[in-house]
């Protein structure tokens, strides 16, 4: 089975993309990358699980990764965003917490940077449904997915009984012909949401309509959709076999899921800052310092417009996992304040991961975490000065081990 909107940078997303559509899915060797370098995609492997475990504040979880067999008995796999690793929901930025547990998601991962201080197991090579690439580059559900390859899900037949029932379908690339159509049998029930235009549906509503029938079966001669998946337990001794949460049934319904993710996600970086890594630092007397960081991609144009030359900005250390680091009261209490004294755009190839951003970040006061090869985040000043909730700060970041929490985070009554 295979499966995956925003303007502007958008483009330079599925170009980029595109440069490995026609290359396999992985590497002949599992690859490693290295601290302050974007990866090639390329060499990047490829594998579908569902979700089992989130640790959204850890920026990690598991997956259920999909193969043969007696799938619901395979154990939840670790793991982890790299730092400058996307997630992608209804084809538009997202975030970890913004997924549900169960979602079909699709996987482009490496080994991990360092082992050391990986936030998950390091995993070896074994079975397929444990894969030692388990450092994510792009997590992506199936309209992303769907999207950025140019497929489309077509349904031919729906059988219902009911309040449930079951589709026969085929995701294809949308020029047809190319003897690619992947055909399943996927599961609905009453609460599957089916979006048509500004119109939230469900079955019932399509069989009021005489869309669908109220019993049996119907032809729908293709018709085109994008689908979000799950996983859910399936009568009959059925192993593996996904279930419809949403059908959007035209391009204005599936944009304005995107458009609706867009705007979660724009408010979610404004309150917790831009993600960036410190390329080179140039020190002055009495902790005065220039910084050039490049930020991280994926974001929506409308953020990186924020980032003007001459504007106020503030930066902060990081954690590889983004947390912010080396301040006891949140994020601003040790950060470094200045100005961007120069905004540069690269040219050329982008790499996945990255923005092609790069500013020069002057400050009076530097912190010990603005180094080159360090993760940081950084807040234009008109941005809101926010405080985030105590999981998503570290006190001090020189020991990954306090990124996780311990029992003594609950209290004893």
């Amino acid at each position: 089975m295979t499966r995956s909107h925003d303007s502007g940078w958008r483009t330079a997303f599925l170009l980029c993309l595109s440069l490995v559509a026609s290359t396999a899915c992985a590497a002949d060797e599992p690859f490693r990358p290295e601290a302050g370098k974007f990866p090639a995609l390329d060499k990047s492997r490829s594998y579908r699980g569902v979700l089992a475990f989130v640790d959204h504040a850890n920026r990690r979880g598991s997956l259920r990764v999909e193969s043969t067999g007696e799938f619901f008995r395979n154990p939840p796999h670790p793991f982890a965003m790299l730092p400058y690793g996307m997630v992608r929901q209804h084809g538009a930025p997202a975030d970890l917490r913004d997924l549900s547990l169960g979602a079909v998601l699709h996987v482009r991962a490496f080994l991990p940077p360092d082992p050391k201080t990986s936030a998950v197991p390091v995993s070896q090579e074994g079975p397929p449904d444990r894969p030692a690439e388990n450092h994510v580059l792009l997590l992506e559900d199936e309209p992303s997915f769907c999207l950025r390859e140019g497929k489309i899900w077509k349904l031919n037949e729906v059988d219902l009984q009911k309040s449930q029932g079951m589709i026969s379908a085929t995701c294809e690339t949308k020029k047809s012909g190319d003897g690619r159509a992947t055909g399943e049998k996927l599961t609905f029930d009453a609460a599957t949401r089916i979006w048509r235009g500004r119109e939230c549906l469900t079955p019932a509503d399509l069989v009021s309509e005489s869309v669908w029938p109220a019993e049996g079966k119907k032809t729908l001669s293709g018709q085109p959709v994008h689908l979000a998946l799950t996983w859910q337990p399936t009568p009959g001794g059925v192993f593996l076999r996904y279930h419809i949460t949403d059908i959007w049934l035209d391009e204005t319904a599936m944009q304005r899921a995107a458009q609706n993710q867009t705007e979660k996600h724009k408010a979610l970086i404004r309150s917790r800052w831009m993600p960036a890594w410190i390329d080179a630092v140039e020190y002055g007397k009495f902790g005065r310092a220039t910084a050039t960081a490049t930020l991280f991609g994926g974001m929506d144009p409308s953020l990186y417009a924020d980032f003007k030359t001459g504007s106020h900005a503030v930066m902060n250390a990081a954690e590889n996992t983004l947390k912010h680091a080396g301040g006891a009261y949140g994020p601003a209490h040790m950060a470094s304040k200045g100005s961007i004294l120069t905004v540069t755009q690269a040219t050329g190839e982008i790499p996945l991961g990255s923005s092609g951003i790069q500013i020069r970040f002057e400050t009076d006061l530097i912190i010990e975490g603005i180094r080159p090869g360090r993760v940081v985040r950084v807040r234009p000043g008109n941005w809101p000065e926010l405080t985030v909730s105590r999981e998503e700060y570290l006190n001090d970041g020189n020991n990954p081990e306090d990124r996780f929490p311990t029992p003594a985070i609950f209290p004893k009554y």
